[in-house]
């Protein structure tokens, strides 16, 4: 373990070599550990500039893990916290709806924030678009991400390369969000 000193904070990070890899990676798991992948043949002081690059996002990540726990975002809350939330939540995926909506140019009938428990979202084949009440509480390009995904169904009702295409479009870096957005 290496550590590295960053805002007044003390990180520890461990680096992990691959000789598969042809980029840089950073981790933050949930029990706050952050791993670097490096490429093989790469220098260890990449990994540090890289990591002071992306501090933010690290401790945005350490800062929700300890808040949360190991507990997954999408399980957790009761029906007083869904409707204690349900209005900011609805104000929140109705302002970034219309937001992205003005690059895509999508119909859609009606915005729905819901207390569920295995989706963040979904979209129905007569244009309603579903959010969990907890996007609220995800980092803004997450939340951002789940708007454009189910937004991009009303265009393609499935994953082909057309829809990823359209989501791409918006937020190119839907790949590393999607994996974020898997250990929630």
């Amino acid at each position: 373990m290496r550590k590295i000193k960053i805002k007044d904070r003390e990180i520890e990070y461990k680096i992990r070599r691959s000789r598969r890899a042809k980029n840089l990676r950073i981790a933050v798991y949930s029990d706050a550990r952050v791993v670097v992948s490096l490429p093989w043949r790469m220098s260890e002081s990449f990994a540090e500039k890289f990591i002071r690059e992306k501090s933010s996002w690290i401790l945005d990540k350490i800062f929700h893990f300890k808040k949360f726990g190991k507990t997954s975002l999408l399980r957790t809350g009761s029906r007083d916290d869904f409707l204690k939330n349900k209005k900011a939540a609805s104000e929140l995926a109705e302002e970034r709806v219309k937001f992205y909506n003005r690059v895509y140019g999508f119909k859609y009938e009606k915005i729905a924030v819901k207390n569920q428990t295995t989706r963040w979202g979904s979209c129905s084949k007569k244009g309603n678009l579903n959010f969990n009440y907890r996007i609220l509480f995800l980092p803004k390009p997450l939340a951002d991400y789940l708007v454009v995904h189910e937004l991009c169904h009303l265009k393609e009702f499935n994953h082909s390369k057309r829809f990823w295409d359209l989501v791409g479009k918006t937020i190119p870096e839907y790949n590393k969000i999607r994996k974020e957005l898997k250990v929630l």
